[in-house]
């Protein structure tokens, strides 16, 4: 008789673990992982509020199918002030953000985590968790990883973006949710943004604002496509496996 069964993954999450599963796996040098994605943070019109979460734990389904790593939760609130003028956005203040980071860092540092990678899709999370990272009781056991900032996401996104300009709820995001989450895309309802965000808060009322996106948008969502997200998460992964594999060993 033929064997059907699923080889086993390499990886687990947490929540799927009785703890003396994850003090196994961590003794035996399994890279612990600690995903950052906004389950509240505003993506126009056409994306729902959980935009970061389901694109970071698209990562981590994918990780965990292919690497030794145990997951974290991902944690779904953060340092998110550019949003907080569109109902549904939350942002909690940035010391709070550090000291939440750094409660569960240390936890995983005494579950016997000696190798920590934390997976971040956010941008105004980068500098409050560099912070983080940086703090002794972290900084040889810790890496930060900003999912947006690897060599082969940076090559994709040269040779396929056709909008003039972008940054949030834009072409590439959307595209990459067309490709991982397509039935939570709305693109009847994708519009382009009147003018380009450069800093600070988006507002949503008052056209004479510097920063005025009515619907929250910066970039041209309409020119998204499956195959360009296809091409976007793809390398997304893949620099971020890279990246895992070059961590040293315990």
């Amino acid at each position: 008789m033929e064997n059907t069964e699923v080889p086993a993954a390499p990886g687990a999450r947490v929540a799927d673990l009785a703890w003396p599963e994850v003090e196994q796996r961590l003794t035996a040098g399994a890279l612990a992982a600690l995903p950052i994605g906004a389950a509240a943070k505003q993506h126009g019109h056409h994306l729902p509020l959980g935009t970061d979460y389901l694109q970071a734990e698209w990562l981590v389904e994918r990780m965990v199918e292919r690497r030794n790593v145990v997951v974290w939760p991902t944690v779904a609130y953060g340092y998110y002030p550019a949003f907080v003028d569109y109902p549904g956005s939350i942002s909690i203040p940035r010391e709070a953000f550090i000291a939440t980071i750094s409660g569960i860092l240390v936890g995983l540092v005494r579950a016997g985590a000696s190798r920590i990678v934390v997976l971040n899709t956010g941008l105004s999370t980068i500098a409050p968790l560099e912070q983080v990272i940086h703090d002794p009781r972290f900084c040889r056991t810790t890496r930060l990883a900003n999912v947006y900032a690897g060599p082969r996401f940076a090559q994709a996104l040269a040779e396929i973006e056709e909008q003039p300009w972008g940054g949030h709820a834009d072409e590439v995001e959307t595209s990459i949710m067309l490709a991982i989450a397509p039935h939570r895309v709305s693109m009847r309802s994708a519009r382009p943004a009147p003018v380009r965000i450069v800093h600070g808060m988006f507002k949503r009322l008052d056209p004479e604002a510097p920063n005025y996106s009515p619907a929250g948008v910066n970039g041209d969502p309409t020119r998204a496509t499956p195959a360009k997200g296809e091409r976007l998460s793809t390398a997304l992964l893949e620099d971020l496996l890279e990246m895992i594999d070059h961590e040293p060993p315990s």
